[in-house]
């Protein structure tokens, strides 16, 4: 299967499906030894699947775990080039469906993800010292700390 994402000189398109889950006032992010920070569970869309169905297939291998969806959330448009590791480079275009999973009662895990040949590591983190890591997306701290009922149209660009 091939991601919806393409690379044309140093410009880098990527279409993704994420997850939010909120587990006892923490949100789960995962890292990796590659990269310097921490990111939103979730990855590429592959051409032909519907993002819903990406995200669950995501959560469950990154997780280990078969979240069920509560509801898509949040359309994020990110723009950002300010960048490390394998996006070293890059001017980066990203749309993300960000889905709101339903809670479990519990931060167990069942993980053994490797993204690009590195295993991944899930951080629980607490809602409230979000802004004491650098995790992407930067808005979720705000988006965890209001009720939302709708589906929020969020554009980030930190392009310099």
């Amino acid at each position: 299967m091939y991601d919806c994402d393409f690379i044309r000189e140093q410009q880098k398109f990527r279409y993704r499906a994420a997850a939010i889950i909120v587990e006892e006032g923490c949100v789960l992010f995962a890292g990796n030894q590659r990269e310097d920070y921490l990111y939103s569970i979730g990855g590429g869309v592959h051409l032909g699947e519907k993002a819903d169905a990406a995200v669950l297939r995501e959560v469950f291998e990154e997780t280990g775990v078969r979240y069920e969806i509560d509801r898509l959330a949040v359309i994020h448009e990110n723009f950002f080039n300010d960048n490390t590791g394998s996006l070293k480079g890059l001017d980066c275009h990203e749309i993300s469906f960000y889905y709101l999973m339903k809670p479990r009662g519990t931060q167990k895990l069942n993980s053994e993800s490797y993204t690009l040949g590195v295993r991944e590591e899930m951080h629980w983190i607490p809602i409230e010292a979000l802004d004491e890591y650098k995790a992407f997306p930067s808005f979720l701290k705000d988006y965890l700390s209001e009720v939302h009922e709708g589906i929020e149209h969020i554009i980030t660009d930190k392009r310099r």
